[in-house]
């Protein structure tokens, strides 16, 4: 019978097992269907991984940080965190000219008000983002050197103290996911530096290293990554140009890099190659399609010590010095910042000039 008692224990207790079982294996083969079927509520989802060297550090996207830190001589802890909310509102449409300080960080003749957000556009006589906020840069015939220094926005501590701990010269980087990150750029415009927007590009080992969603990714389609370009490019205001947040894979691929590229160019953006892709067809296809460009002659804290990031900007000083022109891509590490500083405060007497990015471009035809 469906309903028998259990008047002998041992034989009613193996029956009560059996369907114990049978009910937590159907629970387990309808909870991978649910998931196989609906996707795992949790995929996607942007992790950042925060360096804590002593009580300060810089987030930066899970994998990426795990690379720089094995490659260390000196491990840097980190601590899974979740990365900060995407910005639940699309930045206010610009009417009027917006300053930081001195510094334009919005200019209605430069922008399209869209959707999403204001997207940068060459204005009608002929002035590109680049330009327009670009700060000055020296040019009285000294070697140039510009640094870039990624990763801000999303830790507010490693943020504030690379703005006010670096020299006005060094161009910041910040990824576009912190809800607050028209703030930050705005106070590195008011402090003198040049701002870039990093743009999420897929690496060669995505997702293990997942620089979180609107990811450009190689193969999916040109309309699909131009939707995600504008997503990016829509989040703050007051930058010239783009840089890769990863981007291993995606910069390799000619293919899909052509229309990211091109778009640039048609909106008057630079683009920095912070040389995350070993074989890069960024300077190509930048020369083909006429994008102002420049790359990084050397990851400068890829080993994240005093002396190692002291040997590469000295190494930047001697390519310098041989062609006019060297430039560096570091990350907002403490040390990262101090080392830079120190460097920077003796460059002019060694006969040298710090400059933004967008003073060491390559110009577009």
């Amino acid at each position: 019978m469906a309903t028998s008692t259990i008047d002998d224990t041992g034989r009613g207790g193996a029956r009560l097992l059996a369907w114990a079982y049978v009910a937590l294996f159907a629970l387990i083969i309808a909870g991978g269907a649910a998931i196989t079927f609906l996707g795992n509520p949790h995929a996607g989802q942007p992790v950042v991984v925060l360096d804590v060297p002593g009580a300060r550090g810089g987030a930066r996207p899970h994998g990426a940080a795990k690379q720089a830190a094995a490659a260390s001589a000196q491990p840097v802890p980190q601590q899974a965190l979740p990365a900060a909310p995407l910005p639940a509102v699309a930045t206010p449409k610009v009417t009027q000219q917006v300053f930081a300080g001195h510094a334009l960080i919005a200019d209605p003749a430069l922008i399209e008000n869209t959707a999403a957000g204001p997207l940068p556009r060459i204005a009608d006589d002929g002035t590109t983002p680049m330009r327009a906020y670009a700060p000055p840069a020296v040019s009285d015939g000294r070697p140039r050197i510009a640094v870039i220094v990624g990763g801000l926005g999303i830790s507010a501590t490693a943020t504030q103290s690379a703005i006010t701990g670096l020299p006005p010269g060094v161009t910041l980087a910040f990824a576009p996911y912190a809800a607050d990150v028209q703030h930050w750029a705005g106070e590195a415009r008011k402090a003198g530096h040049e701002v870039l927007i990093e743009v999420p590009m897929e690496p060669y080992d995505f997702p293990d290293s997942d620089p979180g969603p609107h990811t450009l990714r190689s193969g999916v389609g040109e309309d699909a990554n131009t939707e995600r370009l504008v997503w990016a490019l829509t989040r703050f205001s007051g930058y010239s140009g783009v840089t890769n947040l990863l981007g291993s894979r995606f910069l390799s691929d000619a293919n899909s890099l052509e229309p990211m590229m091109t778009f640039l160019a048609r909106r008057g953006l630079l683009f920095y190659d912070n040389g995350a892709a070993s074989h890069s067809a960024a300077p190509d296809v930048a020369g083909r399609v006429g994008t102002a460009f420049a790359q990084a002659d050397s990851t400068i804290d890829k080993i994240q010590t005093a002396f190692e990031i002291d040997r590469r900007l000295s190494s930047l000083e001697s390519l310098a010095r041989a062609r006019g022109s060297a430039s560096g891509a570091g990350f907002i590490y403490p040390v990262t910042i101090d080392r830079i500083k120190s460097w920077s405060q003796g460059l002019q007497g060694r006969g040298f000039v710090l400059v933004p990015a967008s003073a060491i471009v390559s110009q577009a035809k």
